[in-house]
């Protein structure tokens, strides 16, 4: 299974610049990186990214990050996936722009 995590250019960038990051100011704030569902990715983008630009997509896969996953209740009760190491290039299946058109971000076609 896929899941998605959104960082902005310049975490983008550091995680390409030094093959692991403890991601997003949140994602070190709470202690764990924060990702989200196909079904939760518009959704986190609108509530967390409302406006911004120059976003990137990383789609990653669950099963290969193993007992440092855990699904945890958060907004709404759903479950989400929490990640309790470091996010590592290793990590990432595929990465492309997530572009804002001015009224909210246009995610790929075809996620799963």
């Amino acid at each position: 299974m896929l899941i998605y995590k959104i960082f902005r250019a310049d975490e983008w960038a550091d995680l390409q610049a030094h093959g692991a990051s403890n991601g997003a100011p949140i994602d070190v704030t709470d202690g764990f990186v924060h990702f989200s569902t196909a079904e939760q990715a518009a959704e986190t983008a609108a509530k967390h990214f409302a406006g911004v630009a120059g976003l990137t997509l990383l789609a990653c896969d669950a099963d290969a990050m193993g007992d440092d996953l855990k699904w945890e209740v958060s907004r709404g009760g759903a479950l989400f996936p929490h990640l309790y190491r470091q996010i590592r290039m290793s990590d990432v299946i595929w990465s492309q722009d997530l572009p804002f058109d001015g009224q909210a971000h246009r995610f790929p076609e075809g996620m799963e």
